[in-house]
């Protein structure tokens, strides 16, 4: 499954910028996929990569659902040009180009993803983007939501974190959700922030939402 023929490396152009960022695109298992989902790393000054199980995990939910993926590397991180930076515009301004690097190859909508800091980025650039139709947000720390954005979307969001979570606790995120015109939280037990015990749950919860 996670050995799919549709992987491939791509370079993401930054606007006004000579240098890319580096990231992986995943297909559609069964042939070409009209939707794609972008997918935000965590904090790329605390290891945050587009290597994280959880990052990979939301792929490869994606490629069962039928969905492209593409998940990048932050500038400075990897093979990522440029200087680590852990500033939430110079997030938005990497998320916002692989989101647009992703409109350019699949031609229905588009979902912006994230895991932890990832997600606060995914939720700032896909709420503002016109094709983006669902939010899929794991673990995000409440203080980074942007919950008036988080209120303003239109379409689908899931919020998902662990039952053990300190960073991304549920009984906040609960309030977000409920604040999100069609938001829904998923709380798997016994996870903490890294789903070192709880991977496999949440792919499961994940390709039962994307289906």
């Amino acid at each position: 499954m996670h050995g799919a023929p549709d992987e491939r490396e791509v370079a993401i152009a930054r606007e006004g910028a000579p240098l890319a960022l580096d990231g992986i695109f995943l297909g559609a298992a069964g042939g070409p996929a009209a939707d794609g989902a972008v997918i935000a790393p965590p904090h790329p000054l605390y290891g945050g990569s587009m290597q994280s199980p959880v990052v990979c995990e939301i792929a490869y939910a994606c490629q069962k659902a039928g969905i492209a993926s593409l998940r990048f590397d932050w500038r400075g991180v990897g093979a990522s040009a440029g200087e680590p930076s852990g500033s939430a515009g110079d997030a938005d301004d990497d998320c916002g180009a692989a989101l647009h690097h992703l409109e350019e190859t699949v031609s229905g909508e588009l979902l912006a993803c994230g895991y932890s800091f990832g997600a606060a980025a995914a939720l700032r650039a896909g709420a503002e983007h016109p094709r983006v139709t669902r939010l899929l947000l794991v673990s995000p720390p409440p203080g980074l939501l942007d919950a008036a954005a988080l209120g303003r979307f239109a379409g689908r969001a899931l919020l998902v974190t662990g039952g053990g979570d300190a960073i991304a606790p549920a009984r906040e995120l609960a309030t977000l959700a409920a604040g999100a015109r069609h938001g829904r939280l998923v709380v798997i037990p016994d996870c903490d922030h890294f789903f070192v015990a709880g991977l496999a749950e949440l792919g499961h919860e994940l390709s039962a939402w994307l289906a």
